[in-house]
């Protein structure tokens, strides 16, 4: 369903789902049905934030690295020279 875009299946599995019987996916199906438009665009569109999310979550990551050990100085030079 993912990798082929096919949008007209995803109304029968959120409600497969959500009669699994387990609490998780269920839950996980409550919460896409929640904000079905913008699962439904996420699924025909050919847009994604992968390249964006890709450099918050490298830079989230030396963050953490760093923790307590310096300030933003040091910091902003890392993310510069990475």
């Amino acid at each position: 369903m993912l990798t082929e875009r096919e949008r007209h299946r995803l109304p029968e599995w959120i409600t497969d789902a959500m009669t699994s019987g387990l609490r998780a996916i269920s839950t996980c199906a409550n919460g896409l049905n929640s904000d079905y438009d913008a699962v439904e665009a996420g699924l025909t569109t050919q847009w994604n934030s992968g390249h964006v999310e890709g450099a918050v979550n490298r830079i989230k990551i030396l963050k953490r690295q760093m923790f307590g050990r310096a300030g933003f100085l040091l910091l902003r030079k890392r993310v510069l020279l990475a």
